[in-house]
Parts: structure tokens; sequence; C-alpha cells
């Protein structure tokens, strides 16, 4: 195996490979990208057996072949170097040699029959989303995963496709997210998948100028293609949560206010507030919002009073000021709503001004307040 190519291009496809490549792992040849030069093109693969990516790209083939080569020593090493030509050789045994103008390097690399082969995607259906619209869902609905491995039906965002509407939710326990955009996808394909947020931020860094984009979804994996790049992902195969449930239907306290003034006061709250619980409190009344917050630990305290529209009998209610923060600044319009009921129990939070064909509600359990 032989082949040439800019020093650019092979950084690049390094670069965006290193997202999928497991930062610790059981099996060493994990850490490798897939090198296969043929019929004058080169595709390097990366895996962590749940998600798989290709990118292809031009290179200057001498000799065809395979060869599994650790991730980051060759993305290390080019991104030291200058702009210009590489030239990459596999030698017997495996050994790898990249020569330059002005240096040789050499590695061991790694037979490709040791490297995990590439999913199928049985009994395909499509599905198609414009790329616009699902970057906004993957960014409103992303921040609200589980990183919880014990929970592994959270650690994904459900994507629920209906012959009338398009719905993705995430939930973390503490905070719940709801996308539902009032048209359905084009392709007919009606079914609920969960898909891994790893594998939905990695497609996001290929939606900028992309018009539609297409899910080819089988029984157990999806996978979509984006130019010169392919990624697969595995289906999370749990039940997801019975999200509709969860949404009070008896919030009958009400708030309006605006959402930057809001934003930026828990922002400047939380910072005197306990490092491990986060805790700030509100309280509302007639004259609005109170944002309070004291930690023993550090003999700190803040509090800050917020204008708004509240309608309601006085509640105190505490939130970690975090999750709040996060609910606040992914929703969009100049002033925010928020229902409640009591101390105890979850709040919505909506923009007053929802985008049209569209809907975004948020959900976020309180915490109890210390004495």
């Amino acid at each position: 195996m032989k082949f040439t190519i800019q020093k650019s291009t092979l950084q690049g496809a390094l670069q965006q490979l290193g997202k999928v490549v497991p930062s610790r792992s059981t099996l060493p040849i994990l850490s490798s990208v897939l090198l296969s030069a043929k019929d004058g093109r080169l595709s390097l693969r990366a895996t962590d057996l749940e998600i798989s990516q290709i990118i292809t790209v031009d290179a200057v083939m001498s000799a065809e072949g395979e060869v599994a080569v650790p991730q980051r020593t060759f993305l290390e090493i080019t991104s030291e170097m200058p702009e210009g030509e590489l030239t990459f050789e596999v030698q017997k045994n495996n050994q790898v040699q990249l020569t330059t103008a002005f240096g040789t390097y050499s590695i061991m690399g790694k037979p490709a029959a040791e490297y995990p082969s590439l999913p199928s995607v049985d009994r395909q259906q499509a599905v198609e989303i414009e790329g616009k619209l699902l970057r906004r869902v993957i960014d409103k609905t992303a921040f609200a995963v589980s990183r919880d491995d014990l929970k592994p039906s959270l650690m994904g965002v459900l994507f629920r496709f209906q012959e009338d509407n398009f719905i993705a939710v995430a939930t973390d326990s503490h905070r719940l997210v709801r996308y539902t955009y009032h048209e359905p996808p084009k392709g007919g394909y009606v079914g609920d998948n969960i898909i891994p947020v790893k594998f939905l931020n990695i497609l996001t860094a290929y939606l900028e100028n992309v018009d539609m984009v297409t899910f080819n979804i089988g029984e157990n994996h999806i996978m979509v293609q984006s130019g010169d790049t392919e990624l697969y992902t595995r289906i999370i195969e749990e039940r997801f949560p019975d999200y509709e449930t969860v949404f009070p239907q008896d919030n009958d306290k009400k708030l309006v206010v605006e959402r930057e003034e809001f934003l930026s006061a828990v922002r400047r709250v939380s910072i005197f507030s306990n490092r491990t619980t986060h805790q700030i409190s509100l309280k509302l009344g007639a004259d609005g919002l109170n944002l309070s917050t004291e930690d023993a630990e550090t003999v700190s305290a803040a509090q800050e009073q917020v204008k708004g529209v509240f309608d309601g009998e006085e509640l105190m209610i505490g939130y970690n000021a975090n999750y709040l923060r996060d609910v606040i600044s992914h929703l969009d319009s100049d002033t925010v709503k928020a229902e409640f009921s009591s101390a105890v129990s979850a709040a919505i939070f909506y923009s007053e001004q929802q985008r049209e064909g569209e809907e975004l509600t948020m959900l976020l359990m309180p915490i109890r307040l210390s004495e």
C-alpha cells in the first residue's frame, strides 16, 4: 500500500475521526483508524463499536491496500508539519512509513483484518429531514440528554416520526425537552428511534450547507451520508420513558419575564451558589421574580430582583442553577413564559413567541431548598 496525499487533507480527516475514536477502550484496535486505498481514492474509518465514520478523500495511489494506524500519533505528527505532500507506505509486517521533503517517520500499524467490520443497515427505510431543521432539533435537545451509563435509554434523543408531525425528545430525569415540528419529514417512514447524542453531535458538523439529510433506518442501525462522509450508529434498543405523562396539567401559577434579563440574573447569582448543589431559589410574587442563593461553606450570598408579571399565589421554589440556565438559554424569544404548581412539582418553560410550524417546550424539576 502506497499513496501520496496533501498534509491538510489527511489532517482534516484525522481530526474529524477523532470525535469517534474512544478516549479509553478495552480493545486497543479502536484507537486506530483503518486506511483503505482503492480505485484511486483513500477512505479512513473509525469506530467505537456503536458509531462508525468513513471519510473518503483524494490521494495519488501507487499501490492499493489496507492497514490500521494509531489515530492520535498520526494526527499529532501531521499537525506539526507545514503544508505539503506526504507519502504514506506500508512495508513488511504492517510497518508504516511516512515520508516528507524534510524527514521520515516510522510506526507499527496493525492488520486490517483485526479492525471491526462495518455495520450493515438491513431492511432500510429512508426519511428525509431538512438540514437546517435537523441542526436546530439537535441544538434544542442534545443538551438535556443524560450522561449516565446506567440509564442507556436516556443517552440519546428520541426521534418520533409520525404521519402528521415529527417529535424529538430528550431528558436526563431532571429536565426534559420536547420539540414538535408540525409537518412530517419526507419519505413516509413512521416509527420511533433513540439516536445516541454522540452521533448527533458528530453529524452537526456536516449540516452547515446541507439542504436535505437522508436517514437510512435499518433494524438496528442508522446510516447518514453527507458528501464524502458516511456515518453509522447503533440505535439504542431501550424503551424511552412515557414523556407525555410527565407534563403537568394543573400548573396554575404563571410567570412572564424577559429572557435575557432572567438569564443574566441566573448567571450572576449562581456564581455564589454551593459548588456541589448549585442551588438557587426563586421567589415568585406580585413584584415579579426574586433570585437568591447562600453558601454556608464559603460564607457567600447573592440576590437579585427581576421584573416580571406573575399570576398566582406567592411561591418559593429551588432549582439547580446549571439546569435552569440551560433551559432558559435554549429558548429563542425575547420573552419567556413559565408555569408552576408547587415547590415540589415540575415547571414548564417555553417561548412566548414560538416559531411558525414548531412547538418547543422545556420541563424542569425543582430541588428541595435547604433550611
